[in-house]
């Protein structure tokens, strides 16, 4: 028996049509989007073009030339940072980001005039909007978060944040990689200046590729990152500066957005309402059970209501490392241990630098995964 409960690094499995859209692309079209006037290369740009408008349609978006493709969310944060922030900037994000976030701002704070803070959240991992709010300050240009953690699943109260942001005059970012296909986002309500996404995880798509949505107005204060070719304005040695060639240059991952789309469609199919409650019911009977282990400890929220469904532990009797070991070698369950590219997450919940053991569900997951992965841990703690 294997039973993978990894989600928050990679959703597995996809579904079937994610399979086969990535092999029909690339048996049955093959071609390069924009780089050529023949069939197959316009039948490239109609996926290009579909999978833009149901990524605009998913976030409530509204301008489909603003939606940008790239390999990773990782990519898509350093583009938005690295691209838009300006000498005499102050940044505010918190204690919570991956390191895809804090080392870009780590790195301009050698390489530019710029001021950091990083807001300490609460042992929960929710940042305070009154704390937040106090921050503010005269140069304060730029705010960027991730929505959910990718150690305990918390939820930020990114409206409060948004309306914040919009009063002051200031650039809101988001890092959706926990959330996208899991949470309803809406640009507009959220008031957002770019939103970063990733295929792979809630959006059910192959590795590789990701993107993120732009305002107007972040992408006048955005400079050109990463200059080639871009199937336009060939005739020129300069990088064009519309929307989407801007940001996108060199060969696409074609096939994985003909994966991302089928991604998008399996969750419209099913409905984020009920892939949402799913993950809920199955968040909650594990937090339950959980909780009433001995020498158990359980960080976060603890309410499947204000998390995703990622779960960190650690036991007093084991090591997270080694529990993890023993679950994958003799129960086949397949966990994350350590620090989740997250370190400053774990100092905030006291977990740095040994870190937990993580448990994430997915789509696919059923009650008998959630089950037999409590019993096993029952099994494992009691011989300790």
């Amino acid at each position: 028996m294997r039973i993978y409960l990894d989600n928050a690094a990679t959703t597995f499995p996809k579904p079937p049509a994610v399979y086969s859209s990535v092999m029909n692309y690339m048996m049955n079209i093959g071609a390069n989007p924009g780089r050529g006037g023949h069939a197959a290369s316009l039948e490239g740009s109609r996926v290009v073009f579909k999978c833009r408008e149901a990524l605009m349609n998913l976030f409530s978006f509204d301008k489909i030339e603003n939606v940008i493709f790239t390999s990773n969310i990782t990519a898509s944060l350093n583009i938005l940072i690295k691209s838009i922030v300006k000498d005499g900037w102050h940044i505010i994000t918190t204690s919570m980001e991956h390191n895809s976030v804090l080392r870009p701002l780590s790195s301009l704070q050698n390489s530019k005039n710029i001021e950091v803070d990083i807001l300490e959240c609460s042992k929960d991992g929710i940042l305070d909007v009154e704390i937040f709010k106090n921050k503010i300050k005269s140069n304060t240009k730029l705010v960027i978060m991730s929505h959910a953690s990718n150690v305990v699943g918390s939820i930020q109260p990114l409206e409060a944040i948004g309306k914040v942001c919009k009063s002051h005059g200031v650039y809101f970012i988001i890092d959706s990689a926990q959330t996208a296909g899991v949470v309803p986002l809406d640009f507009y309500k959220l008031n957002l200046s770019a939103l970063a996404f990733t295929g792979h995880k809630g959006l059910l798509a192959p590795q590789g590729i990701g993107g993120f949505l732009i305002s107007d107005e972040l992408n006048q204060e955005a400079e050109v990152f990463i200059e080639g070719g871009t199937g336009s304005l060939s005739e020129s040695i300069l990088q064009p500066t519309f929307l989407p060639d801007k940001f996108e240059s060199g060969t696409m991952n074609t096939p994985g957005i003909a994966g991302l789309l089928e991604g998008i469609n399996y969750i419209n199919s099913e409905g984020i309402a009920a892939v949402r409650e799913r993950e809920e019911y199955l968040t909650q009977k594990f937090l339950d059970a959980v909780l009433n282990m001995k020498d158990v400890a359980v960080y976060g929220t603890r309410n499947s209501k204000n998390m995703t469904a990622t779960i960190s532990i650690n036991s007093t009797r084991i090591n997270n490392a080694e529990l993890g070991y023993i679950l994958d070698n003799e129960y086949g369950i397949m966990t994350r241990t350590g620090l989740h590219c997250a370190p400053l997450a774990h100092k905030t919940i006291g977990t740095f630098p040994e870190g937990t053991l993580r448990l994430s569900f997915g789509p696919f997951n059923e009650l008998s995964d959630i089950n037999y992965a409590i019993n096993s841990l029952y099994n494992i703690l009691e011989r300790k």
